[in-house]
């Protein structure tokens, strides 16, 4: 196995994250590595601390945000570089056609993250790392 991917999965909803992890034990070919965070500030705590993240997963709707056009710019500015996805129950509202202009590198409706498309985002992504 290479380096460690770290994912970090930013969620208000805790069962996600034990879905995601159940998700990742079936990749092949990375070692990865899960953190959790229930909210954006958390998120960006763990940013500013150092600890590694090669790639943030942030649910579209949080409690204290809007949507991802609000978060994801937080994100950057507190200095991610690194690829972040939007995932979400239903991509359908307008908003999500303009991803791109928010920082957002892709977005993924939540029932399609599964080991086959993991994979591929890392692949994807990741594969520059």
């Amino acid at each position: 196995m290479s380096q460690t991917v770290h994912i970090l999965l930013v969620d208000d909803d805790p069962a996600e994250q034990i879905l995601l992890a159940r998700q990742l034990r079936k990749v092949q070919n990375f070692d990865l590595a899960l953190t959790y965070c229930e909210t954006v500030d958390a998120a960006l705590a763990l940013i500013a601390s150092g600890e590694p993240v090669s790639m943030v997963l942030i649910d579209n709707r949080l409690q204290h945000e809007v949507d991802f056009r609000k978060t994801v710019p937080l994100i950057r500015q507190a200095g991610f570089i690194g690829p972040i996805g939007v995932i979400s129950s239903s991509l359908a509202d307008p908003y999500f056609q303009a991803f791109e202009d928010y920082g957002v590198d892709f977005r993924l409706d939540k029932a399609e993250l599964d080991p086959t498309s993991i994979e591929f985002l890392l692949r994807e992504y990741l594969a520059a790392s």
